[in-house]
């Protein structure tokens, strides 16, 4: 075995060095990683839906990390759970041939993403289990070609997606696996063999960027190995240099130990990542609906599930920082999307029809939020000279004080989107008092949150 492993390990050693070195724009360092400018569509599309969905859809409960919490860490809800529920050989990978997805419809879900207003997906094609949702030739019977839906569910949503919809394709991938013995022997060799990641983690990754040119390639789960180990910039300078999306692709900082927050693409640096302020670096927030797990959980109580006032501040706010929201969802082992969480996608999709003008194509404004008046948030677009102020509740007062944006009278126009047009008037020491109109709830142009639109002001 280990001697195939070495023969695998020198072919994609030397397949990596010469297709990076073919085009050579990008070296396998990080400082010359590192220096590729993001690519445009990135920054002006803000919003992105991430989809979490495997074998652990089966079980739900509790988390999609069920397996290494029942077998691994024993802890007592899953081992009481397959206790209670299933007979004492019952093995995780007996669990496998239920993840049937008889209701998959990638147009279906294709129609229910394009809803929301989200300009990109990010499916997992494997998470830390191992199992992939395409034929991997290297998870043999651990994929769902050969068991389970017995079906290309990557290859259905990029199609679908494509076919139906302007939403850019992104993947997830697990860089590691938990129970893998091969990732197994070479952590117990503290990562001197590299024997898991030239046999499954890479030729992994070059298959699915080859075969379904995703524009996100969004990484995870280092397994505590460093980026030497998974030859990280190897196949980023491929990646660059010489894959099929080189020119749009992007990807995140989840490529070794250490490298999370400092290296790669744009940064994620912790899962629900919300800073609060400026970052000079392109990041995203990776958030869920529902605040307990990433994959559908059967057992979930309806307050466990962020409500849309609360979904729509997380998108303002992030916006306003520089960020982008990456929003997921859970589907279930059948491959229904489930309606709380096709209701806060079209939610969502609904408020931004009226307010996407402050979201999409914008950048950071120079402050994020008001010095003194809570819970408004701003944006800009400074090619048309635009300054968005978006208010996250609406004032009991009927007017509002924006304290940082510098107005002139006769020149300073404010509109609140969805409406029209606004008188105001000029405050002490600066700023504006803006006048809202007495709106029923039937009148108002959006529910949530409510974007004003000022041209004339710096």
């Amino acid at each position: 075995m280990a001697a195939r492993c070495l023969v695998c390990a020198s072919s994609v050693v030397l397949m990596l060095m010469v297709v990076s070195s073919s085009r050579g724009q990008y070296e396998p360092t990080w400082a010359s990683i590192d220096s590729r400018p993001l690519p445009e569509w990135f920054d002006q599309a803000k919003f992105g839906i991430f989809i979490h969905w495997g074998v652990f859809s089966v079980p739900s409960f509790g988390s999609e990390w069920f397996w290494w919490y029942w077998q691994k860490q024993k802890i007592k809800p899953y081992v009481d759970f397959m206790q209670k529920n299933y007979p004492p050989d019952f093995k995780y990978q007996d669990f496998a041939p239920q993840f049937t997805a008889e209701f998959f419809d990638a147009k279906e879900w294709t129609d229910i993403f394009a809803s929301s207003g989200a300009k990109y997906i990010v499916l997992t094609t494997k998470h830390h289990e191992g199992f992939t949702l395409w034929g991997s030739k290297n998870s043999w019977n651990w994929n769902a070609v050969d068991v389970g839906p017995k079906r290309d569910l990557v290859g259905e949503v990029a199609s679908a997606l494509r076919a139906n919809s302007d939403l850019r394709l992104g993947l997830y991938h697990s860089l590691f696996e938990w129970f893998n013995p091969l990732f197994e022997q070479d952590a117990a060799n503290v990562f001197t063999t590299n024997y898991f990641p030239t046999t499954k983690t890479l030729p992994e990754l070059y298959d699915i960027v080859t075969k379904y040119k995703p524009e996100v390639l969004w990484s995870d789960g280092d397994g505590d190995a460093p980026d030497k180990y998974w030859n990280s910039t190897g196949f980023l300078a491929w990646l660059y240099n010489d894959s099929p999306v080189r020119d749009t692709v992007v990807t995140n900082d989840r490529w070794g130990y250490g490298s999370i927050c400092t290296h790669g693409g744009y940064y994620t640096c912790a899962d629900r990542y919300q800073p609060g302020h400026l970052l000079k670096h392109k990041w995203e927030n990776c958030m869920t609906i529902d605040t307990k797990s990433w994959g559908y959980r059967r057992n979930a109580p309806l307050k466990d599930y962020l409500p849309i006032e609360q979904l729509v501040a997380n998108l303002v706010e992030t916006v306003s920082c520089g960020g982008n929201l990456l929003m997921n969802i859970g589907p279930t082992h059948d491959g229904r999307i489930a309606p709380i969480f096709e209701e806060r996608l079209r939610q969502m999709g609904k408020w931004l029809r009226v307010n996407g003008d402050a979201i999409y194509n914008t950048t950071a404004w120079r402050a994020q939020n008001d010095s003194v008046t809570s819970n408004v948030w701003y944006t800009s677009r400074p090619q048309e000279k635009t300054i968005f102020a978006i208010l996250l509740e609406w004032p009991d007062d009927g007017s509002v004080i924006l304290h940082d944006p510098l107005v002139t009278q006769g020149k300073t126009q404010v509109v609140l989107l969805g409406y029209g047009f606004l008188r105001w008037e000029p405050v002490k020491p600066g700023g504006l008092r803006v006048l809202l109109p007495q709106l029923s709830v039937g009148q108002m142009p959006c529910q949530w949150a409510w974007a004003l639109r000022l041209t004339g002001a710096t």
